[in-house]
């Protein structure tokens, strides 16, 4: 089952898309992706601009309503995501925990539904 793996970070860590051009390539986060692979079980992902670059829409008496900023107000910024290819969402959490967001934001794992080609 495939599950996503989303990175959560304080957006003072990674505040322009050098941060985290940089934080990707870096020892932390190449380790993590680097040690996915080697699992055999990173199916994809990407690292992410910071949030104050994300737009957010939606549709109101079939009206476009468009808003700067990310969808969720938190403190954290949704930086990357993973996805995974595992048996099981027990699995997918001790990657999640691996993570390093997991130490310094969150992590939320959510699994993919998958669909017939």
């Amino acid at each position: 089952m495939q599950y996503i793996i989303m990175n959560y970070t304080p957006p003072a860590d990674h505040p322009d898309a050098d941060a985290v051009k940089t934080a990707a390539d870096g020892e932390l986060w190449g380790a993590y992706t680097r040690a996915l692979v080697d699992a055999g079980i990173l199916v994809g992902g990407e690292a992410l601009h910071p949030s104050h670059t994300a737009t957010t829409l939606r549709m109101a008496d079939g009206q476009r309503e468009v808003q700067d900023g990310p969808y969720a107000a938190t403190k954290e910024q949704l930086g990357g995501f993973y996805v995974i290819d595992v048996p099981d969402l027990d699995t997918a959490l001790e990657w999640a925990a691996r993570n390093p967001a997991a130490s310094s934001g969150a992590v939320e794992v959510r699994p993919v539904i998958m669909r017939d080609a």
